[in-house]
């Protein structure tokens, strides 16, 4: 989003600490605040970005309990994915949601809001479905399900809109011996080929090029556990150029948050990344939008722009109509980044929650 000249003052926390979450990992967690205030959790993006002081500021802190942590592998936590020699094997989506319950019950919290947007937001629904007696409420800016659609969307189907930039992030992958479908689901020329990825072909844009998406996507996960650190580098920079054009059209927020943040988050980021979404994010597909009805009771509000290209509006309008407690707010002079009217309406529905 843009600066926060708007928001709530910075604030420090009152509380910090590592959990041992188990499988050797230690998740950073840390409290804001007023100790007695309305318990919320903050889910970060990424996956693997990490919590950023940024995000205190949606809170008023007379008001809330704000707590942040750090999912496994990035941010604070350790071992930090950046490093290769960092196993992923016990960093699924199912490991975080049992996280996020270790952490609620460390901290001897009944009930709490949760806040966040992009995979925070397929986070918080996956969690809020699961153990919806532990929701308050929930306040999305920025929704996506992480379902295979998207994920192919995403590496795949917005190149129409940025053929160059694909082509650079197609190449980038190239290294390794995988089929890669173009933007219209068609074959593209000059990716490696040894066959081993026969799914797309002659399927069109149906499964056949949904699996070109996630094969490209899985590439980069193998060069991201390359045991030599340039190619890791190379990877890292490749695929988060990428992720810098399709946000390029946005008009708000900075011209390069993926490639302007420093060499190990990015390396932990698009190694975590590729880790998720290669395997679907270890959901059913569409499983999120079928189980809206657990989250019946739980009031939410949805924030979303409407010039979103990486999470086009569907997503957050198919959920809010199945989620009849949820409001969507549709933001139009607001893409992925948000905008100054994004972060207003986070603060006023956050505000109505505190009371």
């Amino acid at each position: 989003m843009p600066p926060l000249s708007d928001s709530y003052p910075p604030i420090e926390p009152y509380d910090a600490g590592m959990l041992d979450v188990g499988d050797g990992n230690l998740v950073y967690w840390e409290v804001c605040g007023n100790p007695r205030g309305k318990p919320a959790l903050v889910v970060h993006g990424g996956p693997g970005s990490g919590c950023t002081a940024r995000a205190r500021r949606h809170f008023d802190p007379d008001r809330y309990r704000v707590v942040l942590f750090d999912q496994r592998g990035c941010g604070r936590s350790t071992p930090h994915a950046g490093d290769p020699a960092t196993d992923l094997r016990h960093n699924t989506t199912p490991h975080l949601l049992a996280d996020i319950e270790r952490l609620r019950r460390h901290l001897g919290i009944e009930r709490w809001l949760l806040f966040g947007g992009s995979w925070g937001s397929t986070l918080i629904l996956a969690y809020a479905q699961r153990h919806p007696e532990r929701v308050s409420e929930i306040v999305i800016p920025g929704v996506t399900t992480t379902r295979r659609s998207e994920i192919d969307w995403l590496y795949r189907g917005v190149g129409r809109f940025f053929p160059e930039a694909w082509e650079r992030f197609r190449d980038g992958a190239a290294r390794g011996p995988q089929r890669v479908d173009g933007p219209d689901g068609a074959h593209a020329a000059g990716a490696y080929e040894d066959g081993a990825h026969g799914a797309g072909a002659g399927a069109g844009a149906g499964a056949g090029a949904e699996a070109g998406g996630r094969d490209l996507v899985a590439a980069y996960g193998r060069l991201m556990d390359d045991p030599d650190p340039a190619v890791r580098e190379r990877a890292a920079a490749d695929w988060c150029a990428w992720e810098d054009a399709v946000l390029s059209m946005e008009p708000h927020g900075s011209a390069h948050p993926y490639g302007e943040r420093p060499s190990t988050a990015r390396l932990a980021l698009v190694r975590i990344c590729a880790h998720y979404f290669s395997h679907g994010a270890w959901l059913e597909e569409g499983v999120l939008l079928r189980g809206a009805g657990r989250l019946a009771g739980i009031p939410g509000v949805l924030i979303h722009g409407r010039q979103d290209l990486s999470s086009p509006l569907d997503t957050a309008w198919e959920l809010s109509r199945s989620w009849t407690d949820a409001r969507l707010i549709v933001i139009d002079d607001a893409g992925h980044r948000g905008s100054g009217r994004t972060r207003a309406e986070v603060i006023a529905a956050l505000d109505r929650f505190a009371r």
